[in-house]
C-alpha cells in the first residue's frame, strides 16, 4: 500500500513556533466511536526542526505500516505518552469528558513538558495556547505522530481483550458496531467491557430484543 497523497506539514506547529513556544505536543484518540473497550489518548512532541517524517494520519494506513512508524515515533519523539479512559469512566463522564481526562492525564505525563498543543479538533480547557483545527491528524505532523500511537496502544489492548472475552470478535473490529459485533451482542450479551451509555448497549441492556429488530428492519 503506498503512503497517502496527502502529507503533513509544519504549518501548524510553526504558528506556535512564531510565537516562542517550541515544545509543541500532538494531541490525538482513538475508539471515541467504539461501542466497547477504551478510548485512548496520545500526546508527541517531535524535536522541532522541520524535517519531513514518514507519519500519516493512521486511519489512511496499513496496520503493518502503522506499527512501523509508531515504533518511529517513539524513536525520535522528545516525549511521548498514551493513557486510556476504559467504559466506567465513559459512562460516568460521556465520551467526550473521558476524552479530555485521558488527555489531562496523558499531558501530565509528559516530560519535558509542553509549551502549546495542536490537537484533532479536541477544544482541551488548558493554560496553555492551543490549536484544534479539523483533520489535524492528516495535516500536522505532531497530531500525527499521537495518531499512530494511539491507534496501535489501543488496536493492541483490543487483541487482549480479544482474548479475555471470546466471542466478540474485538481483534477483528476493535469494538465498533460491525455486524459480527452486533451477532455476537444477540449471543452473548454485554460484556463488562462495553460502553453501557452507548446507544445501542442502552437498548440492548433495556430490551434485550433491540438489536433483532434493528437487523430485521
Amino acid at each position: 500500500m503506498a503512503l497517502p497523497s496527502v502529507t503533513p506539514d509544519w504549518a501548524f506547529e510553526r504558528q506556535h513556533w512564531r510565537r516562542g513556544y517550541f515544545r509543541v505536543a500532538g494531541v490525538d484518540e482513538a475508539g471515541r466511536g467504539a461501542w466497547a473497550g477504551p478510548v485512548t489518548v496520545a500526546v508527541v512532541i517531535l524535536p522541532g526542526l522541520a524535517q519531513d517524517y514518514p507519519f500519516r494520519d493512521s486511519k489512511q494506513l496499513t496496520a503493518a505500516q502503522r506499527e512501523a512508524f509508531a515504533a518511529e515515533v517513539r524513536r525520535v519523539a522528545l516525549a511521548y505518552a498514551v493513557e486510556h479512559a476504559w467504559p466506567e469512566e465513559i459512562d460516568r463522564l460521556n465520551i467526550l469528558g473521558a476524552t479530555h481526562a485521558a488527555a489531562r492525564r496523558a499531558l501530565a505525563r509528559l516530560d519535558p513538558h509542553p509549551q502549546a498543543l495542536i490537537t484533532d479538533y479536541l477544544k482541551l480547557r488548558t493554560d496553555l495556547p492551543l490549536l484544534a483545527p479539523p483533520k489535524a491528524d492528516a495535516l500536522s505532523y505532531s497530531v500525527a505522530a499521537a495518531s499512530l500511537l494511539a491507534k496501535t496502544e489501543r488496536d493492541k489492548l483490543m487483541l487482549e481483550l480479544d482474548g479475555k472475552y471470546p466471542g466478540y470478535g474485538f481483534a477483528g473490529h476493535k469494538g465498533y458496531g460491525a455486524p459480527l459485533h452486533r451477532a455476537a451482542l444477540r449471543e452473548l450479551g454485554v460484556s463488562d467491557v462495553h460502553r453501557r451509555s452507548y446507544a445501542p448497549i442502552r437498548a440492548l441492556l433495556e430490551q434485550p430484543q433491540s438489536l433483532f429488530d434493528e437487523e430485521e428492519a
